[in-house]
């Protein structure tokens, strides 16, 4: 298979923004985003006008049909280049991706990416579960009753049967994030959680409890990509993309190729060779984590470890930071914030400000290499990012 053209040090990432996160019922999903856009601007330096290309995904909670030209209206940029994409929880990733290719291509020179709703005050408990099940195929899914949480249940259940993963080792990686997120000055969730906490947690899908379940927030995340010779110019240090990947297997869980592999590894490793590096270079990980078996998963796939170690890992608290490889170390989708495809975005911010550093006691020390890892759909479409803070 011929190999993508490498974008290896021609992109930088030279801003972040979070809005508010956690129940903000005074503001609309379009105000949380232009809030995030707002501070990502502010961070990098720039201003609206410096803009010319918008990428955004979209939204269940806004009753938007071009979501992408509603926000550039909302903000008041016309650019020359926007779109709004719907990968799921893949779309930030694949919205990097995008942008840097746009920009690599001279399409544009300056790209604000952003994603984000109200999920915690702007939809109804009935409106949240509906959306929970218009994921399943709609002729040959839906009318089982199947919902996301009931896929990843099944998934779940099939590693436990296929690699011994326990209950135990799927809960350490909700008390591991939670003790990350606690750390974090914008988490949602603030309070800490232990294992018996996890266990003993209402029952979502078998073996998933509530505290297994991702987040839903009210929250905005936004970055902005530009080209390293631009990024010269800038207020902040720049973040260099090193290698990006995606790969795509199914959409529906019936027709996924299998329940234990999925498209983390061709990702992952279309990544590492973009970058010439591998694992062992890797300082700091974000992965996807909408339920506690997923990033047991992606840290297998990704060639972390052994498959079937990935929750031993977890277990041993390495994923902590101090520990071997911190992972998603603003708390992730299970303690830090999710609300649609901000949830993946906001590992993409967080790798940015690790790589910056000045964390305080979430800083990994010494992290120049960071890998990102977004999921969509049932482990559906994946997209595997390295950043690191120079050119090697």
């Amino acid at each position: 298979m011929k190999q993508p053209t490498s974008l290896k040090n021609k992109i930088a990432i030279v801003g972040v923004g979070e809005s508010e996160i956690g129940r903000v019922p005074h503001m609309t999903g379009l105000g949380l985003n232009a809030q995030a856009c707002k501070r990502a601007l502010d961070d990098a330096g720039l201003k609206v006008s410096d803009i010319d290309g918008l990428l955004t995904a979209y939204s269940f909670t806004e009753p938007y049909f071009m979501l992408g030209s509603v926000m550039c209206e909302y903000l008041g940029i016309q650019p020359r280049f926007n779109a709004s994409m719907v990968v799921g929880g893949g779309s930030p990733a694949i919205m990097l991706k995008h942008a840097a290719e746009a920009i690599a291509s001279g399409q544009a020179e300056v790209i604000l990416v952003c994603a984000g709703e109200n999920r915690a005050t702007g939809q109804s408990r009935d409106a949240a579960v509906s959306t929970l099940l218009a994921v399943g195929h709609p002729y040959f899914e839906q009318p089982y009753g199947g919902s996301i949480p009931g896929y990843y249940a099944m998934i779940a259940q099939r590693h436990m049967y296929k690699y011994g993963t326990t209950r135990e080792q799927m809960a350490s990686v909700a008390v591991n994030t939670r003790a990350n997120a606690l750390l974090h000055p914008n988490a949602h969730m603030k309070k800490p959680i232990s294992m018996d906490d996890v266990l003993s947690a209402k029952p979502i899908a078998d073996p998933l409890g509530m505290l297994d379940c991702c987040l839903l927030s009210d929250a905005g995340g936004a970055f902005i990509v530009t080209s390293a010779e631009r990024a010269k110019d800038l207020k902040c240090k720049p973040v260099y993309l090193q290698g990006i990947g995606e790969f795509h297997t199914h959409e529906h869980l019936m027709c996924a190729p299998s329940l234990t592999e999925f498209g983390a590894t061709e990702s992952g490793r279309v990544a590492y060779e973009m970058a010439g590096l591998g694992p062992k270079d890797i300082d700091v990980a974000q992965l996807y984590d909408c339920f506690s078996i997923v990033p047991i998963i992606e840290l297998e796939e990704l060639g972390f470890v052994k498959p079937g170690e990935g929750g031993a890992f977890f277990a041993e608290g390495r994923g902590r930071v101090g520990g071997d490889l911190p992972i998603n170390t603003h708390g992730g989708m299970l303690s830090h914030a999710h609300a649609g495809a901000a949830g993946g975005l906001f590992g993409i911010v967080e790798a940015v400000r690790q790589l910056r550093g000045g964390l305080g006691e979430r800083q990994v020390n010494g992290a120049e290499v960071a890998l990102v890892h977004n999921e969509g759909g049932i482990l559906s479409s994946h997209c595997t990012i390295i950043l690191a803070n120079d050119k090697g």
